[in-house]
């Protein structure tokens, strides 16, 4: 028979050698620099996070840029914004292009830059001077340009809404040349001209009657530009009766704000509307988005209301691949996972945490995989009784209410090893800053983290099982080294969903998620 202590110190020494410390000053795997890059433009929202600063954040992300090609930072922009839905880091890789090359930020800037939020980060950020200029130059100016000419003025007038710049700031900065009389008058408008008011677009000329009291009829225009407006109930309960579904699930605390749900039949009606299938399927709304809401509803949102977004969660899920075989899902509980998912931010904090993410990962993993068995973990494994008949939201609420401590990311693993136990998937969702069992790294001599070394004989048993590494934070180290079996993959958006789906059915090539960043088309 062979000698199982022998045999377990090869396996160690086959094993990669730790090559970095993380956060927690613990042995970790650097990610590449590509790799680190795109880790980074998926989870950062530039704030502060539990182990970093903003300015940490943004000068790591630059020195990575100069350590990449300017290419593959166009295509983590466009990654990163098209499917990732983030905000500040494809801004400020467009920004990085302004400077590093112009031919690619043409190429890419109608598709980054495709909101007036967009527009206003690329600007604050090209004038803030972190890339190397203070002022948008002749090229970004004629992109700004381009962006206002392929937008009807009604458009334009609605994506108004903002300061840090505002859109008056940016006309007057770039001058874009009006083709019409009508998108001269609202030009002059937005920089506090007075124009003639017969030559205004008319979602103009009907938002200056309302505000003059000219007229009841509430104009169809972004809610925050009636937020100043001294609206009374009946007003606000008109808006809340024709507002979209986007509009409702984003607005909630403002209806409840002003008495819009003490009117009669308004809470049965907005409830109805969140939870119809064809609107929530319509609005492509996502997991995500619906737990968001969900945590950040205020006491005085109706009950009826909260069930209906958990009803809506159920038709978002839809769209969630199954994935063949057994699946383990390891959602990290430890202290570190209660902190914002995007970061801490001065007045406007998230209410969702990192460990809401992870256990909503789970929770949705679970429902469309009735077998899935989830494993939280801290400094050891958490035992949990999670019903794959309830709700994503009840299933998820349970897991992050679960106690929590250090981090120890091998700790499920080396619970399946214990029971022998088989399968075909592993799925972590952390922040892979594991140190509790740092102290054991020695006995393996050194040479792997311990999450290697459990993975390792896991797969023993289970030689076709692979391993998903969802990290929720913008760090550059994690437990186990990458390779044709292990897929580190960053960000909370449900793009993450399919790239599992695509890594379980041995879809991606090596380098798995940063091949996937550089096969998008420019």
């Amino acid at each position: 028979m062979a000698n199982k202590n022998l045999f377990k110190s090869i396996v160690g020494k086959l094993l990669p050698a730790t090559d970095a410390i993380n956060e927690e000053r613990a042995p970790a795997y650097a990610l590449s620099a590509k790799h680190a890059l795109a880790q980074y433009a998926a989870t950062g929202c530039m704030n502060h996070t539990f182990y970093a600063s903003a300015e940490e954040q943004l000068a790591r992300v630059l020195e990575l840029c100069v350590e990449v090609d300017a290419e593959f930072i166009a295509k983590t922009a466009l990654f990163c914004r098209e499917q990732g839905y983030m905000k500040d880091m494809p801004a400020l890789l467009c920004a990085v292009l302004a400077v590093r090359d112009r031919e690619l930020l043409a190429a890419v800037f109608p598709r980054v830059i495709d909101n007036s939020k967009m527009l206003r980060n690329f600007v604050q950020m090209v004038r803030s001077g972190v890339v190397g200029r203070k002022s948008l130059g002749t090229q970004p100016k004629r992109l700004v340009r381009g962006w206002f000419e392929a937008r009807g003025v009604e458009t334009i007038f609605k994506s108004s809404v903002g300061q840090s710049p505002s859109m008056s700031d940016i006309l007057k900065m770039v001058h874009p040349k009006p083709a019409t009389a009508e998108r001269e008058a609202l030009y002059g408008y937005l920089v506090g001209r007075d124009e003639k008011r017969e030559a205004l677009p008319q979602i103009v000329r009907q938002y200056e009657a309302f505000k003059k009291g000219e007229t009841l009829d509430v104009p169809r225009v972004p809610f925050q530009m009636l937020t100043a407006l001294p609206l009374s109930t009946k007003e606000w309960t008109e808006i809340a009766r024709t507002a979209s579904w986007t509009m409702t699930r984003m607005n909630l605390n403002t209806f409840a704000r002003h008495g819009v749900f003490e009117v009669e039949s308004m809470t049965e009606l907005i409830a109805e509307r969140l939870r119809n299938p064809e609107l929530v399927r319509r609005a492509r709304v996502f997991p995500y988005q619906l737990m968001a809401a969900f945590m950040s509803v205020g006491a005085g949102v109706p009950e009826m209301v909260r069930e209906a977004l958990q009803d809506a969660m159920e038709v978002a899920t839809e769209c969630v691949p199954e994935i063949e075989g057994k699946v383990y899902v390891f959602p990290d509980i430890s202290g570190s996972m209660h902190s914002p998912v995007t970061g801490y931010r001065a007045g406007a904090t998230t209410a969702v945490r990192c460990i809401d993410v992870a256990a909503l990962v789970a929770a949705t993993v679970m429902r469309k995989n009735k077998d899935a068995e989830v494993i939280p973990f801290e400094s050891d494994v958490v035992e949990v009784r999670l019903n794959p008949r309830d709700s994503v939201m009840a299933n998820a609420e349970k897991l992050a209410h679960l106690p929590c401590g250090g981090t120890n990311a091998s700790a499920p693993l080396a619970l399946l090893n214990k029971r022998k136990a088989v399968g075909d998937l592993i799925i972590y969702v952390s922040d892979n800053e594991s140190w509790v069992d740092a102290p054991h790294y020695g006995r393996f001599g050194g040479s792997a983290t311990r999450t290697m070394f459990e993975w390792s004989r896991f797969r023993e048993r289970n030689p076709r099982a692979r391993m998903v590494c969802i990290d929720v934070q913008p760090y550059a180290t994690t437990q186990a080294k990458e390779r044709e079996d292990i897929l580190n993959v960053g960000g909370f958006s449900d793009r993450v969903f399919d790239l599992i789906a695509e890594f379980a059915r041995g879809l991606l090539e090596d380098g798995h998620w940063v091949k996937v960043i550089e096969d998008v088309e420019l």
